[in-house]
This record gives C-alpha cells, sequence and structure tokens, in this order.
C-alpha cells in the first residue's frame, strides 16, 4: 500500500545547552566573526546531539537565533547564546533561540495577526464567492425555464397555425366542392364604367 501523506519526523531529544562562542571567534579576524559562531553552533550540536559523521549539514539554525546572532553585526557576535535543540528521527536537528527578545515577540503576534486578517478576508471572498455562484446557478435555472417556457409557446403558436391552414385548406375543399353546383347562383361584379 502506496501511503500519500507524508509522516512527520518525531521527535527523540530534546535539550537545552548554553554555547560558549569566545573561543572559537576569537581565532579567526574581525570580519568572519558571526560565520565562525554559527559553524561554531553546529559544531557543538554536532558533538553533543550525536550526530555521527559529524555532518553539519543536519543542523538547522532557526531564523530568530540566526538575527540574534548576527544582531551586532559581523565583528560582534555574542559570547555565549542559551539554545533549545530537538533532534528528529531523521538526525536532522532543529535549533531554537530559548529566550525570544521583546521585541520579536511583539514582532511575530503582529506577524499572526495580520495572517488572521488575511485569512478572514480570503473567507469572506471564498463565501462571496460561492453565494455568486449559486445565485448564478440559480438564474441560468430560471433563464433555462424561461427559454423552455418560450420554446413551448413558439411550438404552441406554430402547431396552432399548422392546424388553422389545415383547417383553412379543408374549408377551401369543402366551399370549392360547394360552389361547383350549378344550382346555387353565382354573383357577378358589375364593372365601373367611366
Amino acid at each position: 500500500m502506496a501511503k500519500d501523506k507524508k509522516q512527520e519526523p518525531k521527535s527523540i531529544l530534546k535539550r537545552e545547552y548554553i554555547i560558549p562562542l569566545r573561543k572559537s571567534w576569537l581565532k579567526v579576524p574581525e570580519y568572519k566573526r558571526t560565520n565562525k559562531a554559527i559553524k561554531a553552533i553546529k559544531e557543538f550540536l554536532v558533538k553533543h546531539m550525536k550526530i555521527y559523521e559529524r555532518d553539519l549539514r543536519k543542523i538547522k539554525i532557526d531564523i530568530i537565533l540566526n538575527n540574534e546572532i548576527r544582531f551586532r553585526g559581523i565583528k560582534k557576535p555574542p559570547t555565549k547564546i542559551k539554545v533549545m535543540a530537538e533532534k528528529f528521527d531523521n538526525d536532522i536537528v532543529k535549533v531554537k533561540l530559548v529566550n525570544i527578545p521583546e521585541h520579536i515577540k511583539f514582532q511575530k503576534i503582529r506577524e499572526m495577526k495580520e495572517e488572521e486578517k488575511i485569512k478572514g478576508k480570503l473567507k469572506e471572498k471564498a463565501q462571496l464567492k460561492e453565494k455568486e455562484e449559486e445565485t448564478e446557478e440559480t438564474k441560468d435555472s430560471e433563464d433555462k425555464e424561461k427559454i423552455e417556457t418560450k420554446k413551448d409557446e413558439k411550438e404552441k403558436i406554430k402547431s396552432s397555425r399548422e392546424d388553422k391552414t389545415k383547417k383553412a385548406k379543408q374549408m377551401a375543399k369543402e366551399h370549392k366542392h360547394t360552389i361547383s353546383d350549378k344550382n346555387t347562383p353565382t354573383i357577378k361584379r358589375k364593372t365601373l364604367s367611366r
């Protein structure tokens, strides 16, 4: 049996770490310090979350954490940072910042409210479209009924005309035969003289 839905990976391990960064970023030039800090986070988590083969690509850093490390610029990353690491059954580790700054919390709340507004507007539009489609369907059905009644009326009129012409032909035949009788006097017109 083929499975249609992809199963989401299950969380195996969840830990909080305070990762020291100063030792690693002091070894490189100033313009490479934040890049080295991010690499140090990945190396630390590969070691402590038991990822075999030391594959750094299996560590996924959250946007908020990345922005927090780069907040003061390339030359001045934080000396240590507290993170929450969560390992899944497919050996991927997702890393999040534990103490999210207040301005980011407010920003997230604002974004969620805007998304809810957008979803609400989309729902309203969808409902309006459904109502319009229903009214169009009823109009279409009414139009079809009107067209059918008009066709029926035309057919009735046509059939009545045909009946009248048939009756007229029959009357003409009967009248023709009745006029041919010699006993009935024929009326002749008198021509007008000038």
